[in-house]
This record gives structure tokens, C-alpha cells and sequence, in this order.
């Protein structure tokens, strides 16, 4: 029997399409975006984690937008935070009759609001970290491996936050959870199917523009500002590899090569992850990306409606 839906959830890999599609969602059903991007949250980091703002729209027909743009640069933003601050904006959404419609591609994120997660903010631990220091990320993603529960294998593209990951689950696995409770929504979840040819194409073709657009010089003047190297590294991927062709690590060649590579991996470790989620229990409603905007809006309308009236 279905159940009333209290949001919509929109997901896939990079390069998808997701969030022009969750957009257009909002606006056909007096919606509002909410954003589950372990990226999109930093001020200052707009191409590299492709914010597309523009999509939003402006002025009367603007689709509001929530989670991104709310931490400064820097900063290290965690699961406990992002579980907190959902809260906060689903409950303002829902408070003024909208609908909520969660869309991004950290896997994570997504599953801790879909399934609940009781969460508790982990405290740094100096003696594992110290015990950490050596090992390659290949070693330690391994270890992360043989944990029992969760954790975010997708964006774990660095030593630094596979650390962190791991000091998490070390975390959980010695310290009691049911100190916070999460309330069990009910979510229509749609995942965004594109061919794989075509996903790596889309990439390659994005990654090029967004060099085009300024991209380098993004991450120069968040050097310029006072962030370290090592502060860009941990955020991975496009601020990894830029910051390494700034320092003189790479040649702008080897920079823009190695991370195109970078983010096709990236996306298979994010499709894996939504198989993972559909083990685990969720029902993934998946989509072709290649149908017209208005077929695929008006195919989610109706699995909608349909879920509430049956409710």
C-alpha cells in the first residue's frame, strides 16, 4: 500500500542533469529545492562544485533554494550538520505548504535524511589520526571497507577525509546513538538514468567548460583569501587538482587529464552507491535522462499523486 509522500527526493551522478530536473519539479508543484551536496554548502566554491544558480531562475518565477552557500570555505561541514540543518529547512518548507524536493549526488547525505539517521557530532581524535598518518589512500579505503555500518565512500577521494571517515566510524562503534532522534520520512525517490557513454561525455564536456568559465582562477582566489593548499586538497576533486596545478605539482595537462578521470570514478562510485541504497531498502523510481524535461516532470507528477491518493 502506498503512503503519503512527505517529499520528493531527486538523485544521480554528476553530470545528470538532477538538478535542472528537481528545479523544474519545484516549479510545477509548489516546490522549493533542498540541496544534499557535501560541497554546495561552502560560500566562495561555485564553479568547481557546479552550484548552477542560474537554474533557480530569478525574480517572480525563481525556484527557492536551501543547504547551499551557508558554510564559509574552509570550514570542514559533516553529516551531523547537514542532518541538522535539513531539519531546519524542510520544516521551514513544509511550514508555508511547499514542497520539499531534496536533490543531490552525495549519496550519504541522501540516505541519512531517507532512512533516518540518529547521529551525534563526532569529536577529532589526535591518537587515531596520529596512528593514520602513513597510509595511502588505497590502505585506507580498505579500512573503511571493513566497517559493519555506513559510511561515505563516495566523496572519500583524499588521506585526509578517508581519515576522517574512519574516525567517525571508530566513533559509532564506541559510543551509543540514541541520544538524537530523526523523524522517518516518507519520500518518492527518483534517480536520474543516464547511459554511461553519455554521462562520460557530459562530464568531459563540463569539466572543459568550467575551465573556460574561470574555474582556476576560483581556486586562486580562494588562495589569495588565506586558505591553505592543504585546506583546497581536502575538498577533493576539482579544488584537489587545481590547487595541485597552482603549486606547481602538476602541469595544467596533467591537471585538467587527471581530473577528468577523477570525476568519471567519481560517478561510478556514486551510481554504486545508489545500488546500494536500493539493497538497503529504498525503492528507486529511475528516470531516462534523455526524455523531454516536460515528459520527465510529468511522469514524477503523476508516481506523486498517484502514491498520495492511495495513501
Amino acid at each position: 500500500m502506498s503512503e503519503r509522500y512527505d517529499l520528493i527526493s531527486i538523485v544521480g551522478p554528476t553530470a545528470c542533469g538532477k538538478t535542472a530536473l528537481a528545479v523544474e519539479v519545484a516549479r510545477a508543484m509548489g516546490g522549493e529545492v533542498l540541496s544534499a551536496d557535501s560541497r554546495q554548502v561552502y560560500r566562495g566554491m561555485d564553479i568547481g562544485t557546479g552550484k548552477d544558480l542560474a537554474e533557480y531562475g530569478c525574480g517572480a518565477t525563481a525556484v527557492p533554494y536551501h543547504l547551499i552557500d551557508i558554510v564559509d570555505a574552509g570550514e570542514k561541514y559533516n553529516l551531523f550538520e547537514f542532518q541538522r540543518d535539513f531539519l531546519s529547512a524542510y520544516n521551514d518548507v513544509v511550514s508555508r505548504g511547499a514542497l520539499p524536493v531534496l536533490c543531490g549526488g552525495s549519496g550519504l547525505y541522501v540516505e541519512s535524511v531517507l532512512k533516518g539517521y540518529r547521529l551525534i557530532p563526532v569529536p577529532e581524535n589526535e591518537e587515531l589520526r596520529a596512528q593514520l598518518a602513513g597510509k595511502s589512500l588505497e590502505e585506507l579505503t580498505r579500512m573503511l571497507a571493513s566497517y559493519k555500518t555506513l559510511h561515505n565512500t563516495t566523496d572519500v577521494d583524499t588521506a585526509k577525509r578517508a581519515i576522517r571517515a574512519i574516525e567517525i566510524e571508530e566513533y559509532y562503534a564506541r559510543t551509543p546513538v540514541d541520544e538524537r532522534e530523526f523523524p522517518l520520512l516518507s519520500s518518492l525517490i527518483i534517480g536520474v538514468d543516464v547511459e554511461r557513454d553519455v554521462r562520460r561525455e557530459r562530464i568531459s564536456r563540463r569539466l572543459a567548460a568550467r575551465l573556460q568559465e574561470g574555474l582556476v582562477d576560483e581556486v586562486k582566489q580562494l588562495l589569495d583569501k588565506g586558505l591553505t593548499p592543504e585546506q583546497l586538497i581536502y575538498y577533493g576533486l576539482e579544488y584537489k587538482y587545481v590547487t595541485l596545478y597552482l603549486t606547481g605539482v602538476m602541469s595544467y595537462d596533467e591537471m585538467s587529464k587527471g581530473l577528468e578521470t577523477a570525476i568519471h570514478q567519481f560517478a561510478k562510485r556514486q551510481m554504486t552507491w545508489f545500488r546500494g541504497m536500493e539493497r538497503r531498502g529504498l525503492k528507486i523510481n529511475w528516470i531516462d535522462a534523455s526524455l523531454p524535461m516536460a515528459e520527465k516532470v510529468e511522469i514524477i507528477k503523476n508516481m506523486y499523486n498517484d502514491g498520495c491518493s492511495k495513501a
